[in-house]
């Protein structure tokens, strides 16, 4: 909505230089400019206004960078406003908005945004692709409940996952009393070299708040900053690189089930509903519980190994967390969850901190 009315403001403020363009070639009487407009200054008129139209168009159909070229559109817009001052100097009102826009888009998709990070990460990472399909001898080895949920996904007989992209949609809160803040976002694991790159662009109180979390081989990082610009966190360490090689791992088992053949993968059979799970990268061993109905859905995963981190992302705390999952589909190549929440277990009692639903998947996306 924000983006829409801003729109509306910068083709409105462009609609109005074009007065300047017909006073300058008699297109118009326009009693109200009362300073003559030599023709040469019509076409900077002209050129203001296209540059604002131009602009508000960019907002939707090139938002990753729409603001350098409302940069040009306020250096043009304020020129001829300052050469017709005694007119138009409430134009410089409307400048001031462009101009305020311009700077949030250059924090929020700039070359020194996160959204820039994460964009450069996507580029740079190594994708592998092969065309070695998944078969049933590759589940011999699995628990029986492992088994029917791989086949009722649909990745027998298909092709192997090096890597994934996907989008969601949902919405998370910090604390039981916090509000909820809704949020869109986008992630990429790649398999082979085990990453994960997740963007976040969530609404905090009508405040935008980007996060970005980071697994490489050099360990996890997560940043979160206000309006693009004000640090709210800046976590990174051996005790988050751990916490997140069980969301790796979680990732793993909810969106590329066929990935469960994986020898990174330890498994202990439990019951027909239940099997656990010991996964290893790098210098991480994380435990797992894995509960999958009579469906073959995978409907709930519980670790004691992923830490809760305080809100300035500087401590951690061991606590359990689960993610129970549901509604089940088809999403691109496979059968999968598409809603799910995670949930921390305190000792005064669980709570929900995060409601995903997924919107797209996408496999071997090197291809």
């Amino acid at each position: 909505m924000i983006r829409i009315i801003f729109a509306a403001v910068v083709t409105l403020h462009g609609l109005i230089h074009l007065m300047g363009f017909a006073k300058a070639f008699g297109y118009a009487e326009l009693p109200q400019l009362t300073q003559p407009i030599s023709r040469l200054v019509g076409v900077f008129w002209l050129a203001a206004a296209l540059l604002c139209l131009a602009t508000a168009a960019a907002l939707f159909l090139a938002p990753r960078g729409w603001w350098a070229l409302g940069a040009l559109a306020v250096v043009a817009s304020q020129t001829v406003i300052v050469m017709s001052w005694s007119d138009a100097k409430f134009g410089t009102l409307a400048n001031v908005v462009l101009l305020v826009g311009v700077l949030y888009g250059f924090a929020s998709r700039g070359p020194l945004s996160l959204r820039s990070e994460f964009e450069h990460a996507l580029t740079n990472a190594t994708l592998i692709t092969s065309g070695e399909l998944l078969t049933e001898k590759d589940l011999a080895p699995l628990p029986e409940p492992v088994q029917r949920y791989i086949r009722r996904s649909g990745a027998v007989g298909q092709p192997r996952v090096h890597d994934f992209l996907a989008t969601w949609k949902g919405r998370i809160r910090r604390d039981p009393k916090s509000a909820w803040m809704a949020f869109t976002a986008e992630q990429l694991n790649t398999l082979d070299v085990p990453r994960r790159f997740f963007m976040m662009d969530a609404t905090m109180k009508g405040l935008p708040v980007d996060v970005f979390h980071a697994f490489d081989e050099g360990g996890a990082t997560m940043r979160v900053r206000l309006l693009s610009v004000v640090p709210m966190v800046d976590a990174k360490g051996a005790e988050l690189t751990r916490a997140e090689t069980v969301t790796i791992f979680n990732d793993l088992c909810f969106l590329a089930p066929g990935a469960l053949v994986s020898p990174s993968i330890a498994w202990v059979p439990v019951d027909a509903h239940t099997v656990r799970a010991r996964y290893r990268q790098g210098a991480n061993t994380v435990g797992a519980e894995l509960t999958i109905n009579d469906a073959g859905e995978l409907v709930d995963f519980g670790s004691d190994d992923r830490a809760a981190g305080s809100s300035d992302g500087r401590t951690f705390t061991p606590m359990r967390w689960t993610t129970p999952a549901r509604d089940y589909t088809q999403v691109g190549p496979v059968r999968v969850a598409t809603r799910a929440e995670t949930l921390w277990h305190p000792t005064t009692g669980a709570w929900s901190y995060g409601e995903f639903e997924l919107t797209s998947l996408h496999y071997n996306v090197g291809r």
